[in-house]
This record gives C-alpha cells, sequence and structure tokens, in this order.
C-alpha cells in the first residue's frame, strides 16, 4: 500500500481512485439527463464493460485501482461514517419533516452495502420506506421523482478531489447536480481507515473549485483553469490555501471558455510528458494566465501572459511541447469534444486515451508518446475521458530530464 503523494501530473502512477459505473446511470432518463448534466442517456452494460477494461489497462501498468463503492462501504463501518452520510442525503426542506425522519431511520437500519447504494444511485419517491398516515409530499411527487437524487457524474473521480503532494483538496462542485459528490468523497477521505490521517488541503465549503480544473505541472507548479465550473474566488482560495501549506510556490490562473465543451481546464489542455502538453489549437494561442505568488503572507498577482510562456517559466524549463489536437480545424474541433486532449498519464511520455480520437492519438505517436487506447463510446456520455475518470492517489516523483 502507497503513501497517498502527488506532485506532477504525470510521475509514475502508482494508486488511483476509479468509480465503476451503476444503477446510478440507470436513472438517467431524456426527461432528468439534462438536469444531470449527460448529453446522452449510455447503455449501462457497456460503459460498465468499457470502465472494467480502462481498469485492467492500468492493472497491467502496475497501477493500484481503488474503487470508490468499496471504499465508501468499508467507510461507512465507522458508526461516524453512517450518521454522516444519513444527514448529507436527506434534504427535509424537500421532504418534509415526517418523511424525513421515516427515510433517515429507514436508512439508519440498512447494512452498509444498501446505504452505499442509496448514497451513490438515489431514491425514488416510490422506492420510500413505507409510514403511517398522510403525506402531502409523498402525493404531490410523481413515483419517478427523485426523493435522493443519483450521482450520475460520479464516475468523474478527477472532479471531487485532488491530491497536491500529500494532502487531499476536497473539491467545492459548482452544478447542483453534483454537490452532494463532495460530501460522499469527504466521507470516505474522513472515515476509511487509509485515509483518515491524510492532511486537508482545501474545503469542500469554499468558493467553487473542480479538480477537472486543477493539473499540477511540476512541483510546486498549480494550474487552476477559471471557467464554468471554477470560480475566480475558488482559484484564489485555492492559492491561498496551497500556499499557506507550502505545497505550491507558483498558481497559475487560467481563464478559459465558459462552454459545455470546455467546463475544465483539462478538455483543452492536458499534460502527456513532463515538458508536453496536448492541447486543443483554437486556444493554444489566446490561452493565458494570472501568476499567483505568495509574498510575504500576502498574494501577489501579475499578468496576464500566454498561458505556455508562463507555465514554462514556473516550471523552470525552456518551453512546453505542444502536441495539437486533430489534423485540421473541423476534426480537432471534433475530437476536442470526444474529450481528445483530456488524456491520462501513467508515466512521463505514456497516456491513457479514448480510441475513437484517431488523429489526436497518431499525432501523440508522432511526438513520441505511448498511447494506450480505450473504448469509450459510453463511457463518454457525461463529456469526460481517461483523466476525468481518475483521481491520482500516488505518483512517483519525476525523473530527471536527460
Amino acid at each position: 500500500m502507497t503513501e497517498p503523494h502527488v506532485q506532477s501530473e504525470v510521475g509514475p502512477l502508482r494508486s488511483v481512485l476509479l468509480h465503476r459505473p451503476g444503477t446510478e446511470l440507470k436513472r438517467l432518463t431524456p426527461r432528468n439527463s439534462d438536469q444531470l448534466l449527460f448529453d446522452a442517456i449510455p447503455w449501462v452494460d457497456r460503459a460498465q464493460e468499457e470502465h472494467d477494461a480502462f481498469a485492467e489497462v492500468l492493472r497491467e501498468r502496475g497501477v493500484e485501482v481503488l474503487l470508490l463503492r468499496e471504499l465508501l462501504v468499508e467507510a461507512l463501518q465507522d458508526s461516524r461514517a453512517r450518521a454522516a452520510a444519513v444527514l448529507t442525503c436527506v434534504d427535509e426542506l424537500k421532504l418534509g419533516a415526517d418523511t424525513a425522519d421515516t427515510l433517515r431511520s429507514h436508512l439508519s437500519g440498512v447494512d452498509d452495502a444498501a446505504l452505499a447504494e442509496v448514497l451513490i444511485a438515489g431514491m425514488t419517491f416510490e422506492e420510500l420506506p413505507a409510514a403511517e398516515g398522510q403525506s402531502l409530499v409523498r402525493r404531490m411527487h410523481h413515483p419517478h421523482d427523485f426523493a435522493i437524487e443519483p450521482l450520475p457524474n460520479l464516475l468523474f473521480t478527477r472532479d471531487s478531489s485532488v491530491w497536491v503532494r500529500d494532502r487531499v483538496a476536497i473539491a467545492s462542485l459548482a452544478m447542483p447536480a453534483r454537490r452532494r459528490e463532495s460530501a460522499l468523497t469527504d466521507l470516505v477521505y474522513a472515515y476509511h481507515p487509509r485515509f483518515s490521517r491524510s492532511p486537508r488541503a482545501y474545503g469542500a465549503h469554499s468558493a467553487p473549485v473542480e479538480g477537472g480544473d486543477v493539473l499540477v505541472l511540476a512541483p510546486g507548479v498549480v494550474a487552476i483553469g477559471v471557467g464554468e465550473r471554477t470560480t475566480p474566488a475558488g482559484a484564489e482560495a485555492f492559492a491561498r490555501s496551497v500556499f499557506a501549506d507550502d505545497l505550491a510556490h507558483t498558481v497559475l490562473a487560467v481563464p478559459i471558455e465558459q462552454t459545455r465543451a470546455s467546463m475544465h481546464l483539462d478538455t483543452v489542455c492536458t499534460m502527456v510528458d513532463r515538458d508536453a502538453v496536448v492541447m486543443y489549437p483554437a486556444v493554444q494561442h489566446a490561452l493565458c494566465a494570472y501568476t499567483l505568488r505568495p509574498a510575504g503572507g500576502e498574494l501577489k498577482v501579475s499578468g496576464p501572459t500566454p498561458f505556455l510562456t508562463a507555465a514554462a517559466e514556473a516550471m523552470e524549463i525552456d518551453h512546453l511541447r505542444v502536441i495539437d489536437t486533430g489534423l485540421d480545424p473541423v476534426t480537432a474541433e471534433r475530437e476536442q469534444w470526444e474529450d481528445g486532449n483530456n488524456t491520462l498519464a501513467l508515466a512521463p511520455g505514456v497516456v491513457v486515451a479514448y480510441e475513437r480520437n484517431v488523429e489526436t492519438n497518431e499525432r501523440l505517436e508522432e511526438a513520441g508518446i505511448e498511447v494506450l487506447r480505450i473504448s469509450g463510446s459510453e463511457l463518454g456520455s457525461g463529456r469526460g475521458g481517461p483523466r476525468c475518470m481518475s483521481c491520482p492517489i500516488t505518483r512517483d516523483p519525476l525523473p530527471e530530464l536527460p
């Protein structure tokens, strides 16, 4: 068992947190998919097959794969975790006092696996436990309405937590459909024996920051995308936190377009080697960064300057090699939408990518990057690739550049 520690995006990956999709995806319908942030209704059995294959690729490369559901069940063995879990998922303002009391009593009596299933997959009104007396709340809701919302986006474990060195930052998720993910992830880190002693770097009750916007470019250098999901206040608060804990000497706040296609920084740029990124060419020259550094207990902000220049300077390298998404503007736009930039590095120069992004993968290989291709026809329906689906827990230190 390796101790949590992450100082880069590309150091050899030793331990990673994934979530195998389950019943929560079966809750998606054309009626609720927009609200739950999915662009299509996934074929769940195929999504599970694709995820199993993804996990196996990691294991074959010597990566320890931790599954969130299993960790949650183990954490719920602690009575404090069970109490916290029930508290976070039962919304009395939505259910009313009587129905909420009935549901809390019911959940307090189920076993750990059943409680974990409800926390992840949610519960409809027709699934609520029977209760005596009349309830206007029950009668006025459709049986298939959610008494407890499902968490289909839990698949994207990158977003709800980030490790910086030996500390974990619990993300503050911006979208209503995802906010309970932070509480569930927080519960695992607080009560699972493997993580209960791990110090924190950021709290879920702070300003919005999502893990897909956080790139640990090099030891001491963190880039944070600011756009649809992470706010300027979140980026500043995160920077102050990592500076106070001496986890970084430079934070780059990177404005990105606030659209569905570029919801996080890692949808337009990820690292594939210690000095190389794959990047959507439409933003390459427009992407800029504000440089944040600590200054005697205060914050020094400079810029904006071109992102690639600011990143290379902070990383103390001559320049970042840039590998373009796609082959031409149309292909680049298509493959950026299909998560062509959203690669997961297993080591310097070795990445996992969706097989459908043919041109981007060929460009990576031409640049000397080994590409491990996985299928993502169903996994990608929530707009996320291999990086989105993985939260690195432990990476080895970076080897020295020749």
